[in-house]
């Protein structure tokens, strides 16, 4: 007996269901790129979630921000990568204007007289704060930066996403300070061949290959910038303005 043709694209489109990928990714990520590589090399869609919380989303695997007292042995773990170190500073801040003569990260030794309205850094890792709980409190601490009050400090790319126009989230410099990691995590039990295709992906490999990694582009010139000595003549006469700051707050002590 003949099977109609209207029933085998009803079983196509049941096995592409079956087989859709669904993941969930944190805010402060990019993975568009990866999404639709993925999609492309594998002919399948994905089912995207994103979320200040992925590990609680009903996803197959999430793309979240370590540390999370969460993740244990019971989870597979695949880091990508560090993380710059920000902070977020009042727009018409000297340090707001320090950042955007040099383009350098801003010192949290000169930040010592300055209010912390939040650090993301402490919270997750010795609060042992869930990664959404930390992200809404940073979130609103923003606002009090907003009001040109204190600072907040967190993972450069989290602040960039959250800051609003009154607020320039600038590099950290601070070593005493681990940078956070995003990583791609899944259960154990929920492990396939279609969540090891994006991990390959996300990896730069190509979906069903042998693993081998994709070499780096070369021949791409460096950008043209701001001359070296033209950045130290003008982070010199910011860097006075916030030496003299200190010194007044800790006059007024």
């Amino acid at each position: 007996m003949a099977v109609p043709d209207g029933a085998f694209v009803l079983m196509a489109v049941h096995a592409s269901i079956e087989r859709m990928l669904t993941i969930s990714f944190v805010t402060g990520t990019e993975p568009g790129k990866w999404f639709k590589r993925y999609e492309e090399l594998s002919g399948t869609c994905l089912s995207t979630l994103p979320s200040t919380n992925p590990l609680a989303e009903p996803a197959d695997l999430a793309l979240l921000r370590l540390p999370d007292v969460r993740v244990d042995d019971s989870y597979h773990v695949v880091r990508l990568y560090e993380e710059a170190l920000g902070v977020a500073v009042p727009k018409d801040s000297v340090y707001a204007e320090m950042f955007a003569a040099t383009g350098e990260a801003v010192d949290r030794k000169e930040l010592r007289d300055e209010i912390v309205n939040f650090d993301f850094f402490d919270c997750v890792e010795a609060a042992g704060e869930t990664e959404g709980d930390a992200i809404e409190q940073l979130r609103t601490a923003l606002q009090v930066v907003a009001a040109n009050v204190g600072v907040a400090y967190g993972p450069l790319p989290l602040l960039r996403a959250l800051s609003k126009k009154q607020v320039v989230a600038a590099p950290l410099e601070a070593l005493e300070v681990a940078p956070t990691e995003i990583a791609l995590v899944w259960k154990k039990e929920r492990d396939s061949e279609e969540v090891q295709d994006f991990v390959g992906v996300a990896k730069g490999r190509t979906v069903r290959s042998s693993r081998q990694t994709v070499k780096a582009k070369k021949g791409e010139k460096p950008k043209k910038g701001v001359k070296p000595q033209a950045k130290k003549r003008s982070a010199q006469g910011v860097r006075g303005k916030v030496q003299q700051r200190s010194t007044r707050n800790r006059k007024r002590r």
